[in-house]
């Protein structure tokens, strides 16, 4: 492979951008959304050509017009598996962390029952007490947080960025199908559900497996209140 382009050149500025959207472009996608370089659209067809060339970008004919692609052997994109382990580790998380919510509101339950029964000196002792077990369960509670088997704090985010990286790629590569699928399929006269059938591909229904889902996994992770 040829050596990487200036990072000041049209070569550079125009392989950054089609390593960035990861999906199919023709030389206009380009030139209109790298109009703040001030670059004609010539120079941007000579460096996709000279990029593809070089085998830096891939690319593909269509008729007389090229479509441009992301080499996408650059990617790392996480198997079914890895998926699918994924998924069930965020499962075992909620339950747990489902578990110690309902166990913080039993003992909070608690204390106000136990304040509207007890003298003022069996309140304040009961509460220090329970108030303890409270800290002692939160705690537990913040650490389970890291991970289901009580990683360190930073072993969570890295799990958490790896996920997040990887639903990423999935979503940049269904774009990127949806694109070169529907190009593809746009005139053409065979029956669609066939015509998969017959290339051996499987969308993720086919395989009972949401993109969306396992993206909002991580959300709901993210939006559930610390412990304090």
């Amino acid at each position: 492979m040829a050596p990487a382009p200036k990072s000041d050149s049209a070569e550079a500025i125009v392989l950054n951008f089609v390593n960035e959207q990861n999906r199919p472009l023709n030389s206009q996608n380009v030139a209109d959304s790298l109009q703040k370089f001030n670059l004609k659209k010539a120079s941007i067809q000579k460096a996709l050509d000279n990029l593809a060339d070089s085998g830096r970008i891939s690319f593909k004919e269509y008729g007389k017009q090229k479509i441009y692609l992301a080499r996408q052997d650059q990617f790392d994109i996480p198997s079914s598996e890895e998926l699918n382990n994924m998924k069930e580790q965020n499962a075992r998380l909620q339950k747990l962390l489902d578990e110690q919510k309902k166990a913080i509101g039993e003992v909070e339950g608690e204390i106000r029952t136990l304040q509207s029964n007890l003298t003022l000196e069996q309140i304040r002792e009961k509460e220090a007490k329970l108030r303890m077990e409270v800290k002692e369960m939160e705690d537990k509670l913040e650490k389970l947080r890291g991970g289901v088997t009580l990683v360190k704090p930073e072993e969570r985010e890295a799990v958490e960025k790896l996920y997040t990286e990887h639903i990423s790629q999935w979503r940049k590569r269904k774009r990127m199908f949806k694109d070169v699928w529907d190009a593809i399929t746009e005139n053409s006269p065979k029956n669609l559900k066939e015509f998969k059938e017959e290339l051996g591909l499987e969308f993720d229904e086919d395989v009972d497996v949401s993109l969306q889902s396992l993206g909002e996994l991580l959300q709901r992770g993210k939006k559930r209140p610390r412990g304090r």
